[in-house]
């Protein structure tokens, strides 16, 4: 059995809402599903975060899979195991405890480079525990995603499709290679918006078989995007 895991495509990062996808992120979601539609995959069971982006991210989905004359998806299944860690309490923990970190100081000037920079940095603290008071630490957040792994390779059937988070794919892919912490930070920053990564039930539990491919935006350099 493959696991098709799905980044949710772009949403409202740097509004007071970032949980809803951008149009843009919509048109990602959309597209995939365009793909999915003529890939030969046999998708027999959905699973999707409880999230917003999640849901609206399958949606667009959905509506790509109709639009490109493919089988309808069967009904989702919602797992809140599956959630992104509370990133505003991460984010906003380190710029408490660090103000004047040179992250903190240039993600005041905006800037997307800026933001990914800020990103890398709270992420290193977080997993390195030098943020105080956050709701999950790095270490209950991977034991969380650890469990929604064993119940997603304790599955049957050919492929199953889940519409999670970077922060949930990438402690998923970082128990399978064996990475280290940091390695985990970057797999997630590495991870683009609606990007299919692919894993495999083994005997053992999951094992990488694809990271963070594109294959429905492959002549859409303009939609490829990382917050």
């Amino acid at each position: 059995m493959s696991l098709l895991l799905v980044r949710h495509g772009q949403a409202r990062a740097g509004t007071d809402d970032y949980d809803r996808l951008s149009e843009r992120g919509v048109e990602q979601a959309r597209l995939l599903g365009r793909w999915l539609a003529t890939s030969g995959h046999l998708i027999e069971g959905v699973i999707a975060g409880g999230m917003r982006r999640h849901r609206q991210t399958l949606d667009a989905i959905s509506d790509g899979l109709s639009d490109g004359g493919g089988a309808a998806l069967p009904q989702a299944e919602l797992d809140p195991a599956l959630d992104e860690f509370d990133h505003h309490a991460v984010f906003d923990g380190f710029a408490r405890a660090h103000p004047q970190h040179d992250a903190v100081v240039r993600a005041r000037d905006g800037g997307l480079q800026a933001l990914g920079a800020m990103i890398h940095a709270a992420l290193s603290a977080w997993s390195e525990d030098r943020i105080a008071d956050v709701p999950e630490t790095w270490a209950a957040f991977g034991a969380r995603v650890g469990r929604a792994g064993q119940a997603l390779a304790g599955r049957s059937g050919h492929d199953v499709l889940v519409v999670t988070s970077g922060g949930v794919i990438s402690r998923l892919a970082q128990a399978a290679l064996g990475a280290s912490d940091r390695g985990a930070v970057d797999l997630n920053l590495s991870l683009r918006n609606s990007a299919l990564s692919e894993f495999h039930v083994r005997p053992y539990g999951l094992a990488l078989g694809s990271w963070n491919t594109m294959p429905h935006l492959g002549d859409r350099r303009d939609l490829w995007t990382y917050y």
